[in-house]
């Protein structure tokens, strides 16, 4: 069809053939439409001569569809069904696909709460999630093939295209083999695992491994640990220290979404070991009401917990903003 003849259809011509298709005679799509039965009758007259077919037999009270009228008919209800989609995007409801990334351990703990909150305060709004890790989200959210990231503040965004927000701020936390003595301890010191070959959250090729959590609180710390391994993959650094390969050195939610038989986990008494998670988006004069709504309810979400470290001395923010 030469999409030039589409101008010529009209939308109460469809409207009016699917409510006596609907309702079962030309008076009650008249009553439903609230039009006059001659109005309701001209209107599919005038598509059936567009379409040079016969819609509706009228030989029969109540008029009943003939088999190109049944043909046509789920066309037409998809036509005004768009059409409804189309007033709900410019009538106040928001509506929208939002691709949400996040890294492995956030993605677990965050993505279900985020589904499930969302099916509640707005229905229309479908999340896509696409998992990666912290480095390549940023670069997504950049080019803008993410709408929202939560991801750490480190490894930085050097962009002025992204704006971020903190959503919570998690303890690092050591990975002992279960055999090792430090295992059996309360809470250690950084000083004590840089002692021993680290394997610490990243990774080794991206050319940003000193702006990891980690390998800043050994800096800030003034200690210059041998890294044997970095993995952003949780169950990895837990398979490599199980194996003897190094004390694990990570983020606690990491540990809570992870298997960790074999292993122990203990807090790190230093002052400032933590890793700050924040909620990243693309920012500019266009805002989404998709992703805004995303945004708040990713922001009323509880902040995870871990069992471990209620004595240590990281410093703890519970919510930024609090």
């Amino acid at each position: 069809m030469d999409i030039g003849s589409v101008y010529h259809y009209r939308i109460d011509w469809i409207a009016s053939f699917v409510a006596v298709a609907h309702h079962g005679g030309f008076s009650a799509a008249a009553k439903a439409l609230y039009r006059s039965q001659p109005r309701v009758s001209s209107h599919v007259a005038e598509l059936e001569r567009l379409l040079g077919t016969r819609l509706l037999d009228r030989s029969v009270q109540p008029a009943v569809l003939t088999p190109e009228g049944r043909g046509l008919l789920p066309h037409a209800e998809e036509i005004l069904r768009r059409l409804n989609v189309l007033a709900d995007l410019t009538g106040g409801t928001i509506s929208g696909q939002v691709r949400l990334g996040a890294y492995p351990s956030a993605a677990s703990y965050l993505y279900p709460l985020a589904v499930r909150a969302l099916r509640i305060s707005h229905p229309q709004v479908r999340l896509v999630l696409r998992e990666g890790p912290s480095v390549a989200l940023g670069t997504d959210l950049v080019s803008g093939d993410l709408d929202l990231a939560i991801r750490p503040l480190h490894p930085l965004v050097n962009s002025d295209l992204v704006a971020s927000r903190v959503l919570w701020r998690e303890p690092l936390v050591a990975v002992f083999r279960a055999d090792h003595p430090l295992a059996r301890t309360g809470s250690v010191r950084l000083a004590q695992t840089a002692m021993l070959p680290v394997i610490s959250i990243g990774e080794s090729g991206e050319g940003q491994a000193r702006q990891y959590e980690t390998n800043l609180a050994f800096a800030n710390a003034g200690l210059n640990p041998v890294i044997a391994a970095q993995t952003n993959q949780p169950q990895t650094l837990i398979s490599l220290v199980r194996h003897g390969l190094g004390v694990g050195i990570t983020n606690s939610l990491a540990m809570t979404t992870a298997n960790t038989e074999g292993v122990a986990l203990v807090p790190i008494s230093d002052p400032q070991c933590e890793r700050a998670v924040a909620a990243w988006w693309r920012a500019g004069p266009v805002v989404s009401p998709a992703v805004e709504a995303v945004r708040e309810v990713i922001g009323r979400l509880p902040m995870p917990q871990w069992p471990w470290g209620e004595e240590a001395g990281c410093e703890r923010t519970a919510r930024a903003g609090r």
